[in-house]
């Protein structure tokens, strides 16, 4: 029986197994990912920061939440799936998981991803991203340097963190609010304009944005 579950300290001992699969995962994708040790995916474990996907004892997924600048940008980081268990639409489910948690535990805050993943655009273009200038994102150096086992990293820097082979992703849930009320009828949307809550302009551009990402 599959399980998708918010870690806690129970779960400390897929810690070595999650290491092991993202090191796969990375020259898979022979790109390279952020290295993170045992205790560190121990101690989000701990804080319940991530989740974890149990099949009959065996962990078959995994994704944990990083925090930047006191709390106003975080990062799904990590995500992996079993190679058993590939195809079979847990990634997306993964994805939703961590989200949802994240939008829990940090309501206001900016959730950021950066990947070279197409199916990883589409699902977060799905759960509302939208594609950002690198500008947009943190400016922690902390979260940069998680770039330094990427082969591309000389690229990074080459470009003074300006813009690299990923694409930048961010879901601002105060942007995303005015999206949602941009996309009713438009009796309300003149209503808003109306009260000067929303200019014309900025309700064009985020009904454009919505249609994007398929939601009008």
């Amino acid at each position: 029986m599959i399980e998708i579950l918010v870690a806690n300290k129970s779960h400390v001992r897929y810690a070595e197994t999650v290491c092991s699969l993202m090191y796969e995962s990375a020259l898979k994708r022979g790109t390279g990912i952020a290295k993170r040790s045992p205790e560190y995916i121990a101690k989000k474990m701990e804080e319940e920061k991530a989740i974890v996907v149990i099949d009959n004892d065996r962990l078959i997924g995994f994704s944990y939440i990083e925090s930047w600048q006191h709390k106003r940008f975080v990062a799904n980081s990590g995500l992996i799936v079993d190679p058993e268990y590939r195809n079979t639409g847990l990634a997306r489910k993964i994805k939703r998981a961590i989200f949802d948690l994240s939008r829990k535990l940090y309501p206001e805050a900016k959730i950021f991803s950066i990947t070279t993943g197409l199916a990883v655009m589409k699902l977060n273009s799905e759960l509302g991203y939208v594609p950002v200038t690198f500008s947009e994102l943190t400016d922690d150096d902390e979260f940069w340097k998680g770039c330094e086992g990427c082969r591309n990293y000389s690229i990074l820097q080459e470009n003074n963190r300006r813009m690299c082979l990923c694409t930048g992703m961010l879901y601002d849930p105060e942007k995303y609010k005015a999206a949602a009320v941009a996309s009713e009828p438009d009796n309300n949307i003149k209503e808003i304009i109306h009260k000067k809550a929303l200019s014309p302009k900025r309700i064009a551009q985020l009904k454009k944005n919505l249609r994007k990402i398929h939601l009008i």
